[in-house]
């Protein structure tokens, strides 16, 4: 384990190394001097070459992307007008924003963790739970029901069903409030009823998703020859079930979870947008129309760190889910 653990983390740095260093060029060794983009449209000559001086855009590329990444891992110093020193981790100074970027994404990760984490664990638990339960009752009503649900929101978009959820539940009948954001640490309950309506819309449409993923797996699964020998030997159908073939057939599914809750945590932009919500992904969408490069290279950066560590989560999790995995 601890061999395939450094190995893993190896990879990542060098995965992370990649996507700095191609996000770094993207962003500022384009023809278009970045200068422009990153200052409001009001800044006069003089204030554009003070923005490149403070920024040290008249540096050599090379030494622009250590200085960059010195600030992450150590910080970084920046000139008076700016606040001076900026502590790790420094992910460099938004002009737009007029605050450095460290201080924008600490603002608002958190509606992002909140908005996708409860979500993922309701599209999980009643995606594989409806997918399993309608494999093992294949061809009776239930399975029928489960498919239709499954093709209904693997159809519908995500900007649909968040508006119609508005409309009935805040507009007309005033169930739940109008989504917004509260710290949990401050009012558990105000936070949980600010955030229903994302979680329920997210977990729909991903929960048909993952329910025909789980049928399909556990059918091709139950024709295995494992589950067969299990089943000759006697075993009660919750074992053969629970213990062999959910424990196999849930294996893909957790590299697809993985892999969705990564890029959920990078941004959801339409989720955002849709309920009114400033998290990660409505942040980039900000940026991208703004131009604010410093944002946009920071958002990049952390949507790659989410995907990595959700990968090897996965990679660990297979050992103890599917015992015929194992990590060398």
């Amino acid at each position: 384990m601890l061999r395939f653990l450094t190995r893993r983390l190896l990879s990542a740095v060098l995965v992370l190394f990649a996507v700095s260093v191609l996000s770094f060029l993207m962003f500022f060794a384009l023809p278009r001097d970045p200068v422009t983009a990153m200052c409001p449209k009001n800044c006069n000559p003089a204030r554009l070459e003070r923005v490149r001086q403070e920024l040290g855009l008249s540096d050599p590329l090379y030494q622009q992307y250590v200085g960059y990444m010195k600030g992450i891992f150590v910080g970084r110093d920046l000139s008076s007008a700016l606040g001076g020193h900026c502590d790790a981790p420094c992910l460099g100074y938004s002009y737009v924003n007029s605050e450095p970027v460290t201080r924008t994404i600490t603002r608002v990760l958190p509606v992002t963790l909140s908005i996708v984490l409860p979500a993922a664990v309701l599209w999980l638990a009643l995606g594989v739970g409806l997918g399993m339960i309608s494999a093992l009752r294949r061809g009776t009503l239930l399975d029928r029901l489960a498919i239709g649900f499954s093709l209904a929101g693997a159809s519908l978009q995500l900007y649909f069903v968040g508006a119609v959820l508005l409309l009935v539940f805040c507009y007309t009948l005033h169930v739940v409030p109008v989504p917004h954001y509260t710290s949990i640490w401050s009012n558990p309950l105000d936070w949980a009823d600010g955030l229903v309506l994302p979680w329920v819309t997210l977990a729909f449409l991903f929960s048909a998703i993952y329910a025909r993923l789980s049928r399909a797996q556990m059918l091709e699964t139950l024709s295995e020859d494992f589950v067969r020998t299990a089943r000759a030997k006697g075993l009660s159908k919750s074992t053969v079930y629970g213990r062999h073939a959910l424990r196999a057939a849930i294996t893909p599914i957790v590299t697809i979870a993985g892999m969705d809750v990564g890029a959920a945590l990078g941004g959801t932009v339409v989720t955002e947008t849709t309920f009114g919500l400033q998290g990660l992904g409505r942040t980039v969408w900000d940026a991208v129309r703004e131009g604010d490069l410093p944002t946009l290279m920071a958002t990049v950066l952390i949507a790659a760190v989410f995907v990595v560590v959700a990968n090897i989560l996965v990679d660990v999790l297979y050992a103890f889910i599917d015992p015929r995995v194992r990590l060398r």
